[in-house]
């Protein structure tokens, strides 16, 4: 137990409204899941402590409001993210063609130090309802282009892949961890003294 590392991770959840974003995280949290659709105002954030390997691992999980009016909240929380969530709903081909917007307003706000390697992970939620409009071979080819990107199916009301989506974004979170880590912060400058440089351009100009 003594050996044990504990981690925080901040993970965001964005996408349209509606799509399923809080029932997504009171399904990982809690394991609750509400028939009744109530609106994020602002933001609000759940945690929970998973194991992973050796690490025990506290997720941060930040439910942001999918109305473009709260956007603009996006600075404050998007910084010293960790991981992000991008979710669309499988019966909502306009909620899918949002994830460029969303993945771009993200990388935008939040500023990473390495975007292209930033982790994303993919849901593609409401996998219970019967009228799927977005194939998940669609949703992968995207995920694809997008130096492929985790992609789960998921049902907020079944629980679904829930966990194992959740899982995958805390293993990629503590992988970048790891490689920021390796990364030194500075790179040692090598000086090698040269005490005959001056005399050698001095004879030069006599």
């Amino acid at each position: 137990m003594a050996g044990r590392k504990k981690v925080l991770l901040k993970v965001i959840i964005l996408g349209d409204s509606g799509v399923g974003k809080t029932s997504l995280m009171g399904q990982f949290v809690s394991h609750k899941f509400s028939s009744q659709y109530k609106a994020t105002i602002g933001a609000d954030f759940l945690t929970k402590e998973v194991q992973i390997d050796d690490r025990l691992v506290t997720m941060q999980i930040w439910d942001t409001a999918g109305q473009e009016r709260f956007q603009s909240l996006g600075v404050a929380f998007y910084r010293g993210a960790d991981c992000c969530i991008l979710v669309y709903d499988v019966t909502s081909p306009t909620s899918f063609r949002s994830l460029d917007s969303w993945r771009d307003e993200f990388l935008i706000q939040a500023g990473p130090r390495d975007p292209e390697n930033f982790p994303f992970v993919v849901i593609g939620n409401k996998t219970d309802l019967d009228n799927r409009m977005v194939t998940a071979r669609k949703a992968q080819n995207w995920c694809s282009e997008k130096t492929n990107i985790p992609h789960f199916e998921t049902s907020a009301k079944d629980g679904v892949n829930v966990e194992k989506a959740f899982e995958t974004v805390a293993r990629n979170a503590l992988v970048r961890e790891k490689e920021n880590d390796i990364t030194p912060d500075f790179i040692p400058r090598l000086e090698i003294p040269a005490p005959n440089q001056s005399t050698s351009s001095k004879k030069c100009e006599c």
